[in-house]
């Protein structure tokens, strides 16, 4: 007990094409797919963004005012 072998892979296989039907299973495997295809796209374009240089605001200055106004909130 422990490994799933052939059998019980088809006999799965079955049981899921009887419950959701053919059509649904193609549905669920096509949103499967792209849910897989976004998540790796995500991670490429995350580690794209770490290695750009940062970006610099327009004015190039923080207005020192409101940064003082949030420290004494805090």
């Amino acid at each position: 007990m422990g490994r799933i072998g052939m059998g019980e892979l088809l006999i799965i296989a079955v049981i899921f094409l009887l419950l959701f039907g053919a059509s649904r299973l193609s549905d669920i495997g096509k949103g499967l797919a792209d849910g897989i295809r976004n998540f790796k796209r995500g991670i490429k374009d995350g580690d794209d963004d770490d290695k750009s240089p940062p970006k610099q605001i327009e004015g190039g200055s923080l207005d020192k005012s409101s940064s003082k106004a949030s420290e004494t909130k805090a």
